[in-house]
């Protein structure tokens, strides 16, 4: 008797890292038609869209009873570059070795899919008929912007997600250890896309000849400010709610240093010692508590010889919820001056206030599971395709269980070389989602 495919997550991962979905160009097309198959070939009606032909979506809606609103599992097919990385296996083979699963996006975020697939796959299998509808959202460009996955779709084709209250995405739930604590960070919030470009201006000339205070030396200047200073603390409900259950479960020492983060006088000096400590958490949990702004993009001189009288610069720019662009600005111009021009660029506002009615049972979910680990609401630093579903009014969740093992960094994978993942952490993720889809709206 063959093993169903639900039940044979490593080949459907192995699978789905193999089609190279690197973004930019994405070319999704192919990938996506392997998952498409799986799901007709299960009896599940599927839906595919596209803005372009090789960067297609798909979407299949396992029907409920309807006695609940309809739930969005969420996820994207296309990875980032391993452009200048050095891997110890390479990145498109997905290769199997002593239990763990190697390959680009075995994170982000093909094993996340390959968890949601083999969720819904089992529940079509054994006639599980949710609360409320499923609806299994697989799309292209989360890497890029969204622009041809979830920004396309919730803009072109809302009618896709009619009924739906909430959403499952990538962004957390997966295990991290801080001060030998396991957590299960999630994300009930994310921040903000604001991209700003700014001009600096001055005197041009010769390039033989000194000249001070030009555009370049305002450059200088400016970057030297962001990178020795922070922009205003902000203590938002989600991230106090976050550091007061890191402080309540960590040891003593650690605990008074993490609850130190919450004094908006001393909020920088905990992180600069949390840093010190080497907490790998430490720049998240920095970002969680400021706007923020890298510059990204620097545009200035045309020859050798001539010094120019303009620099143009994209700013990648992050808000916390609840705050706008104008705020960004102001805070911006505090720190650096006024003299800079300041125009955004892209701003892709999140709901101001979580709403926190699933949360309980996500946190449920996930002691029964690990009754060691310690489930929390947390906020994602940077974005995801949670943020376009918001925009429906559809509340996204970061919740994506992987129990990992306490000696292994994710974050430092995600994005870099040598991604991985242990192929038990996929078969744990995938008995919670499926509970999930079990006990969702049966309160």
């Amino acid at each position: 008797m063959s093993v169903p495919i639900y039940e044979r997550t490593a080949e459907i991962l192995q699978t789905l890292i193999r089609f190279d979905t690197t973004n930019p160009p994405g070319n999704e097309a192919a990938c996506i038609a392997y998952i498409d198959g799986l799901l007709t070939e299960a009896g599940l009606q599927t839906t595919l869209l596209a803005k372009d032909p090789q960067r297609p979506n798909l979407v299949a809606r396992l029907k409920g009873s309807g006695d609940a609103p309809a739930l969005v599992l969420q996820g994207h097919v296309d990875v980032v570059t391993t452009a200048n990385q050095k891997w110890t296996h390479p990145p498109f083979e997905g290769k199997v070795i002593d239990g763990w699963l190697w390959g680009r996006g075995a994170l982000d975020m093909k094993g996340d899919v390959t968890m949601m697939l083999a969720a819904v796959l089992r529940a079509k299998a054994e006639g599980l008929v949710p609360a409320g509808d499923i609806i299994l959202t697989i799309m292209a460009d989360e890497e890029a912007g969204s622009d041809y996955g979830a920004r396309f779709l919730t803009e072109q084709h809302p009618e896709q997600f009619e009924g739906a209250a909430y959403a499952i995405g990538e962004g957390g739930g997966s295990s991290q250890t801080i001060f030998g604590q396991r957590y299960y960070l999630i994300a009930v919030a994310e921040k903000q896309v604001c991209w700003m470009r700014a001009a600096l201006n001055g005197p041009g000339g010769h390039g033989s000849t000194p000249l001070r205070g030009g555009a370049m030396a305002k450059l200088g200047r400016l970057l030297s400010t962001l990178d020795a200073n922070r922009l205003p603390v902000h203590i938002t409900p989600v991230a106090e709610r976050m550091i007061a259950a890191l402080a309540e479960a960590a040891p003593a020492p650690q605990a008074e240093l993490l609850r130190l983060l919450l004094d908006p006088e001393r909020t920088d000096a905990a992180l600069d010692e949390l840093a010190a400590l080497g907490v790998p958490q430490a720049r998240m949990l920095d970002a969680l508590l400021h706007n923020t702004a890298n510059v990204t993009v620097v545009r200035g001189g045309d020859k050798t010889n001539v010094i120019p009288s303009r620099v143009d610069l994209e700013i990648d720019g992050r808000l916390l919820p609840g705050f706008t662009p104008a705020d960004f600005d102001n805070e911006l111009r505090a720190l650096l001056g006024d003299d800079l021009s300041l125009d955004v660029l892209r701003h892709d506002p999140g709901l101001a206030e979580p709403d926190l009615n699933l949360f309980p049972l996500l946190q449920t979910l996930v002691k029964e599971a690990d009754p060691e680990g310690i489930p929390i609401p947390a906020m994602v630093a940077g974005f995801t395709d949670g943020r376009m579903f918001a925009r429906l009014g559809i509340q996204n969740y970061g919740w994506m269980p992987l129990k990992l093992p306490g000696d292994f960094n994710s974050g430092a994978t995600v994005h870099g070389a040598d991604e991985r993942v242990p192929l038990a952490s996929i078969e744990f993720g995938v008995g919670v989602l499926y509970n999930l889809l079990q006990r969702y709206g049966r309160s």
